[in-house]
């Protein structure tokens, strides 16, 4: 057998596999896209977990379409620039990956509202840095915009065990029930504090083995709620509550 006869079809079986690939890829793309979508719909239903248990719809017994129908008559979805006024742009569209690479002024933010037997909870989403790579959240507000309901956090890359708690470890991320990003009028948002809480309103206790992970999202939750303070005052205004000086 000739090297020319071995080149020419290990060229033609790359590009058929090529292609044959290429096609399955297209074939899947809108279920694919749509399994997503229904996954990350998930995360954000599980910070308002308990009062949607509570209302007799716990999350674990949602199929996918019952995701998407609350979602079609549940929440608002907006989004909103960084001095917190709305952006008529198509929210599907949006990357938040892509827009923390852009200039804090030019970022656009989602802003998920579930409303619920006449309660309002605001669920925002933050993004930061672990140990390895990126990591994420969602923090979900009562409608005071300052007592938390839930969290969920995921990761590109954190260390099994350790780092990756922040998705795994659901007695962890309990802790966050309850917690306030406010103390009286200030942004003090929430701290992962090593060696376990101080402070019972704004502290939760860190990650055994995970500090570098767990300082991630101390900051990552610093920065990305801070980054709504205009639009949570605003809400604040319209809602009636009494405004904060939040700058």
């Amino acid at each position: 057998m000739s090297t020319k006869y071995i080149y020419t079809f290990g060229v033609i079986m790359t590009v058929v596999v090529a292609l044959v690939l290429a096609g399955f890829r297209t074939a899947t793309a809108d279920a694919a896209a749509r399994n997503e979508d229904i996954f990350n719909k998930r995360e954000i239903l599980a910070t308002v977990a308990e009062p949607l248990a509570e209302a007799g719809t716990p999350i674990g017994s949602l199929s996918d379409d019952q995701v998407l129908e609350i979602f079609e008559n549940q929440v608002t979805q907006v989004l909103v620039n960084s001095v917190g006024e709305q952006v008529d742009q198509e929210f599907s569209a949006l990357d938040l990956a892509k827009e923390y690479k852009k200039p804090e002024d030019a970022r656009i933010y989602p802003v998920n509202i579930f409303d619920l037997n006449g309660e309002k909870y605001y669920v925002f989403s933050v993004r930061g840095n672990g140990l390895w790579d990126a990591i994420w959240g969602n923090i979900a507000l009562a409608s005071d915009l300052n007592t938390v309901t839930g969290a969920s956090f995921d990761h590109a890359g954190e260390t099994p065990g350790l780092g990756a708690e922040i998705k795994d470890n659901s007695g962890w991320k309990s802790q966050f029930k309850g917690k306030k990003i406010f103390d009286g009028d200030k942004f003090v948002s929430i701290i992962v504090r090593k060696g376990g809480a101080v402070d019972p309103e704004h502290d939760v206790d860190g990650l055994s083995g995970a500090t570098v992970t767990g300082d991630g999202v101390t900051k990552m939750l610093w920065n990305g709620l801070k980054a709504y303070e205009p639009y949570i005052e605003e809400q604040r205004a319209e809602n009636g509550a009494t405004s904060m000086n939040l700058k």
